[in-house]
């Protein structure tokens, strides 16, 4: 099984544009193959979706979630191309469970890994560069510890690394590339907000 690097990933999406995951998955399935992943990812239709990403994405729906027990609410804004695909029942259920998604126990800070303050990323790197160095591991093994733990830190605060909610094998961003493939327009997450009773705005 050929290692799949950062710069690979990096790579593929600079050639079509699609999201990271998407990229990475792709050339986990191609064994590391370039042209193979291309082809996934434009089988998917996840390749002509990312070359929407550049497209304005004005239109959309502002939707609100409130959990069962009324201790959590969200505020979510999801935007595309269009008005058109905004009244679609698909994307009206798309905003929602991104909602439903916020208010779970996922409970992410940020919609992008932009988003995440520097001074913050620095400062866990620092932390996780320090554990690494504690174990005794050589530099190398060290840093790949230290960008392993950041794959985890997305994981855990990005909403678009999470893994969906309601369906665990996809993040909301290959959720949000598929809808994007589906409806032939750019489709993004704009902004959230996440109310939890006694604790003020998330």
């Amino acid at each position: 099984m050929t290692e799949i690097t950062a710069a690979m990933v990096k790579a593929l999406r600079d050639a079509t544009g699609a999201g990271m995951m998407a990229c990475k998955a792709a050339l986990q399935d191609a064994d590391g193959d370039m042209e193979r992943a291309t082809e996934i990812l434009r089988e998917k239709g996840l390749a002509s979706a990312a070359k929407r990403a550049g497209r304005a994405a004005n239109q959309g729906l502002v939707d609100s979630y409130i959990h069962f027990n009324n201790t959590v609410g969200v505020l979510v804004e999801v935007n595309s191309e269009t008005d058109f695909v905004a009244n679609t029942d698909e994307f009206k259920t798309l905003v929602k469970d991104i909602a439903l998604h916020i208010a779970s126990p996922a409970s992410p800070s940020w919609v992008t890994r932009e988003d995440v303050p520097g001074s913050l990323l620095d400062s866990e790197r620092h932390i996780f560069e320090v554990q690494a160095k504690e174990s005794g591991k050589p530099d190398d093994v060290i840093e790949k510890i230290v960008t392993g733990k950041l794959e985890s830190f997305y994981k855990d605060h990005v909403l678009l690394d999470q893994p969906f909610v309601k369906d665990d094998s996809k993040t909301i961003q290959q959720l949000l590339d598929e809808t994007s493939a589906r409806v032939g327009e750019k489709v993004a997450v704009r902004r959230f907000v996440r109310y939890k009773l006694g604790e003020g705005v998330e």
